[in-house]
């Protein structure tokens, strides 16, 4: 996915300033695709640029809104049904966990638990989230909390993962390791 898709998923949800979408993503999709307001700004200018979207008259202080373009709603559909162009999932978290006999078994632990303390704090995070009154009334943002409910379940198995990797550690064999 990239910043592209998502500033064209908000627009075509719904029209706004490049205020309205931060304020927008920042409570929707920088949980799944965080970016900064001048990324989402400098994305804005290109998708107006590449004929994506549009803007409309200007408002008060010079204030943009802008919206999608049928050739934009074409863009957003496309990337929606077909993921063969998506890249491959990078987890740099797992890369480390791979290289972790290269540090101090101690060094390890910490990282270790490091990772189940940031999952647990990301589990209360999206449960506040979850629990927030955002969500408005009834079949309003089906999708959105499905993709939370993945984001808690996600933050659960991680410190599980996390704690249980911690356990074994603790029965783990390393002899014929050097210790660096």
């Amino acid at each position: 996915m990239s910043l592209r898709i998502a500033a064209l998923g908000l627009l075509a949800q719904h029209p706004g300033s490049g205020y309205d979408l931060l304020k927008r993503f920042e409570k929707s999709m920088a949980n799944v695709w965080p970016a900064t307001q001048s990324q989402l700004y400098g994305e804005l200018n290109k998708l107006a640029k590449a004929g994506l979207i549009e803007t409309g008259d200007l408002g008060p202080r010079g204030r943009k809104e802008y919206r999608i373009t049928e050739s934009g709603r074409a863009e957003l559909l496309r990337w929606i049904t077909d993921p063969s162009d998506d890249p491959p999932i990078r987890l740099p978290d797992l890369l480390r966990v791979f290289l972790l006999d290269e540090i101090p078994l101690d060094d390890a632990r910490k990282y270790v638990m490091a990772l189940a303390e940031h999952a647990d704090s990301e589990l209360s995070r999206l449960q506040e989230l979850r629990d927030a009154p955002i969500w408005g009334g009834t079949g309003a943002g089906f999708f959105p909390r499905a993709a939370l409910e993945f984001g808690l379940r996600n933050a659960v198995m991680e410190a599980q993962w996390a704690r249980d990797l911690l356990a074994r550690m603790d029965h783990h064999d390393d002899r014929g390791r050097s210790d660096r």
